[in-house]
């Protein structure tokens, strides 16, 4: 399956809470192709572990997955990871390093 969309976290939560706007607009881009980082699922394996009803987060969770691509991190996001986190040091403007590992895992 072709890869266009990578979503993030948050996305994924709004969609499983049925937020409307996200829900609709995920089921748009699903037939482009949607991944998410293996980073991101970490994040989200979390939510499941800690809900109130982690058998049906789980549940909710496999679902939504079903038709999504899960990229993990390679040589090559980390050389992108660390250029990026270098040149976001000397900019003064760093961000979280898992929100980092996410964002190049997007780039190409």
């Amino acid at each position: 399956m072709t890869i266009r969309y990578l979503i993030d976290t948050d996305w994924v939560i709004d969609h499983l809470h049925g937020i409307e706007r996200v829900v609709n607009r995920l089921k748009e881009l699903r037939s482009e192709g949607l991944a998410l980082s293996v980073i991101s699922l970490a994040e989200l394996y979390e939510g499941v572990y800690y809900s109130r009803d982690p058998d049906k987060s789980q549940v909710a969770l496999d679902a939504f997955l079903e038709d999504v691509s899960v990229l993990g991190v390679d040589e090559e996001i980390c050389k992108r990871f660390a250029r990026e986190r270098g040149r976001l040091r000397k900019e003064g403007k760093l961000i979280g390093d898992f929100d980092l590992l996410i964002g190049t895992t997007g780039l190409q």
